[in-house]
């Protein structure tokens, strides 16, 4: 037998010593990065508007959506991990958004994109996940075409808000039984010169004309969006004559759109119809109220008139020091859609909260029956509360509510998207 020296038996020793040592302390360091990696924050990226006239939008957006963030991390978060909403400004310019976009997912490392941009933008963000294959809620905007046209949808992509097909619908036929008491049969638009002003306007008066045929458009104006000054405008709506005036201006710019107004007494000679009206934001900032002003309803603590709306509207005013609008709403749904996709599939991949999300029901206080579905074929959500009514100076701010009927708008949508292509 061979036989083996000291030194050569103390050599292999040391050597298999050194091997489980090495072995060991990469078992711990992974585990330690695992820990490490499991107490790291899930970061949602949110581009918005946080400069200008609109800046509302992205402070009401960051604040619904983190209101929701809030309550999950104090719930422990996704296995211990919580939730960290990163805003970045994007100035509501389309180059700009899809810069932040991919900042927010290259640089900051947001694995999911809270889209809070204006429809000016949204379709710039849009193009950005869809190459990166991020999940993206929309959660502003409107613009029907970003998810009814098959063409612009992405499979990764979903929308929270609000949709323009949906209030046109209700708002169209709302005006028409007005068409038909008063006779208004002349009729002008004043709406914001990009993607959604002009997609609500022609949607509204489709289905308008639809009920009443007999409603003629006798001219339009397209004031900029964030446009400064609208005498031209307001000009030309004088010169006019029209009986009643279609706008789809909201925000700032209706504030600034009816304080100018006033000064020539417009709506003195006219009845204004502006889906975009019944929102606390705007109706504290407006200078003089008109009377007789017809809204859609944005948001309201009272509209739907449930204890869940009001005990939310509270909760957040608490929370923020100011009253809930549209915006907030929305983003609030928006990441409780996402919330309730990662509790259903324990992870933050794309694809599995793609899946989860597409088709799924969720309690909300913003629902007509206490739910608010994200309808699979579209990505969009249907089911939330939709009225319109006359605005008053004073709470509740809306009277006279007409809720609409999700039965009949989800039949006029599918004959719509028939005559279009889109189905």
């Amino acid at each position: 037998m061979k036989k083996t020296s000291k030194l050569g038996r103390s050599r292999r020793d040391f050597l298999k010593s050194a091997a489980a040592t090495a072995a060991f302390a990469a078992v711990g360091g992974l585990a330690r990065t695992a820990r490490g990696q499991s107490n790291e924050p899930i970061k949602i990226g949110q581009p918005t508007i946080l400069s200008g006239r609109v800046a509302r939008l992205g402070e009401s957006s960051r604040d619904g959506a983190q209101m929701a963030i809030d309550a999950f991390n104090a719930a422990g978060g996704l296995n211990g991990r919580k939730l960290q909403l990163v805003t970045r400004d994007s100035k509501g310019r389309p180059d700009e958004a899809a810069r932040v976009v991919r900042e927010l997912i290259n640089t900051d490392k947001c694995q999911i994109i809270l889209d809070s941009e204006a429809s000016s933008a949204a379709f710039a963000v849009q193009e950005v996940i869809r190459q990166t294959g991020t999940l993206c809620m929309h959660a502003c905007s409107e613009t029907t075409s970003l998810t009814a046209n098959p063409k612009i949808r992405a499979a990764n992509a979903f929308r929270c808000a609000r949709q323009d097909i949906h209030d046109s619908i209700a708002g169209g036929r709302y005006a028409a039984q007005f068409v038909k008491q008063q006779g208004f049969k002349r009729w002008m638009i004043c709406s914001p010169d990009y993607a959604y002003g002009r997609d609500v306007s022609a949607l509204f008066f489709h289905f308008l004309k639809e009920s009443e045929p007999s409603v003629e458009v006798v001219s339009e104006t397209w004031p900029k969006l964030f446009a400064p000054d609208y005498t031209e405008n307001i000009t030309k709506i004088l010169q006019t004559k029209p009986q009643a005036l279609y706008s789809a201006l909201y925000g700032g710019d209706l504030v600034t759109f009816i304080d100018q107004g006033n000064l020539y007494g417009l709506f003195d000679q006219l009845t204004l119809f502006d889906p975009n009206m019944a929102d606390y934001t705007t109706l504290e900032a407006v200078k003089k109220l008109p009377k007789g002003i017809h809204s859609g309803d944005r948001y309201l603590s009272t509209f739907p008139n449930t204890k869940a709306n009001a005990d939310w509207a509270a909760e957040y005013q608490k929370k923020f020091n100011v009253p809930p609008i549209n915006w907030s709403w929305q983003n609030y749904v928006g990441m409780t859609f996402i919330i309730e996709a990662m509790k259903k599939t324990g992870s933050v991949d794309s694809k599995a909260l793609s899946d989860a999300i597409r088709g799924m029901t969720i309690d909300s206080p913003f629902g007509v029956d206490g739910k608010i579905t994200m309808r699979a074929e579209d990505q969009t959500i249907i089911n939330y509360a939709i009225g319109w009514g006359v605005i008053i100076p004073n709470a509740p701010y809306l009277e006279d509510i007409k809720p609409a009927d999700w039965n009949v708008i989800l039949e006029l949508e599918k004959d719509w998207k028939k005559k279009k292509g889109y189905i």
